[in-house]
């Protein structure tokens, strides 16, 4: 009799330790949902090599399949920290969603090869630096500077006159230009 209930509580407890390492988060990975270029969202956990190679490590939610993505593969990567779009082979991490999504530039893959078989093929990636504050709208990428941004003014935000007089306020601060988005978008919905 004791030694069934020892041969019991052995086999309750390789279960629970066989359900924990299915569910635990490995170390230096996060919790995501990718969805990639061809339309597939896989569920799993990430790496975050955004900023060095323009890429994740992915291992899906087993913890048997592991896989290293580029910014071209991918469409859009979201975690409970942050959500990213991928343009050109870049991340954006998304800071406000709406008819202008407000970005901000987390990778350059400029110059990085990719290879068709064994061909390199250069992708050029977007314009600006890691860090530069872009807004996407209707397919198309604008870079916001202090250059750029009477253009953008009198392009995209002439509808809403609390959004101008916001973005006119700002003495070219680009990083309270997500106020000024957000602003927009709410304006857009009434």
């Amino acid at each position: 009799m004791k030694s069934k209930s020892i041969v019991m509580a052995l086999l309750v407890s390789f279960f629970a330790i066989t359900v924990t390492a299915q569910t635990a988060i490995p170390a230096k990975y996060v919790k995501a949902t990718i969805y990639l270029a061809n339309g597939n969202a896989i569920n799993g956990f990430i790496k975050d090599n955004i900023r060095q190679t323009s890429s994740v490590i992915f291992i899906d939610e087993s913890g048997k399949n592991k896989k290293q993505y580029e910014g071209s593969d991918i469409n859009a990567l979201k975690t409970d920290a942050a959500n990213f779009i991928c343009i050109r082979g870049d991340f954006f991490k998304n800071l406000s969603a709406g008819k202008l999504n407000f970005l901000q530039k987390e990778s350059n893959s400029s110059d990085k090869p990719l290879y068709n078989g064994i061909e390199p093929i250069f992708v050029n990636g977007t314009p600006g630096k890691i860090g530069d504050y872009y807004v996407f709208t209707e397919e198309k990428l604008t870079l916001l500077n202090k250059k750029t941004l009477d253009g953008f003014i009198n392009t995209h935000l002439t509808t809403c006159t609390e959004a101008v007089e916001k973005a006119k306020a700002i003495n070219g601060d680009m990083a309270k230009m997500q106020q000024v988005v957000e602003i927009y978008n709410a304006y857009t919905l009434k």
